[in-house]
């Protein structure tokens, strides 16, 4: 029988403690041939903190995670009876197998958030926003352009009486 992806449902929180519990019984021995890698899917998220641009981690699936593993009654026990797991993904009590494109999609997602923190805050065209660090710290504008993928923004800032247009990261800004 081939290794598939399930999802688990885990309680709240307890989505990294359950993928350590899992591994710790893979290093012991206990189901290594049925389990081959448990993920818990995470971005990058960039804000700012006391002033300071920072860089943390956030789950995309919140309670839950990620395991390719071969469904047998021994290998569906070894995962049911970790402390934090609730269950299985499925319909009833049988656990349903991802599609290889959700999972495919999901793997996709993971990597490319790895390397570009995405924002915390999404702004939209015609908001109002306030320079918070930079050159132009304490001006105000208005949105006229975002470009998402870069996490950049082009604000229309009144210098000297003046409006001019204004690139910067997202991280920059605050909304008025």
């Amino acid at each position: 029988m081939a290794k598939q992806w399930y999802v688990i449902h885990t309680q709240t929180g307890q989505e990294l403690k359950v993928k350590s519990s899992l591994e710790n019984k893979l290093h012991q021995g206990h189901g290594t041939e049925w389990i081959s890698q448990v993920l818990v899917p995470t971005e990058r998220i960039a804000e700012i903190r006391g002033g300071k641009k920072r860089i943390s981690e956030r789950k995309f699936y919140p309670g839950y995670l990620l395991i390719q593993m071969e469904m047998t009654n021994e290998s569906w026990h070894l995962v049911r009876t970790t402390p934090g797991v609730t269950g299985f993904i499925g319909a009833g009590r049988k656990p349903v197998a991802l599609s290889d494109e959700e999972v495919n999609e999901i793997l996709r997602q993971t990597e490319e958030r790895k390397d570009k923190p995405t924002p915390r805050v999404m702004f939209s065209k015609g908001e109002g926003v306030r320079v918070i660090e930079g050159p132009f710290t304490n001006f105000s504008g208005v949105i006229e352009e975002i470009n998402a993928q870069r996490g950049k923004l082009k604000a229309m800032v009144s210098i000297f009486g003046r409006q001019t247009p204004v690139e910067l990261e997202f991280w920059q800004v605050e909304r008025l």
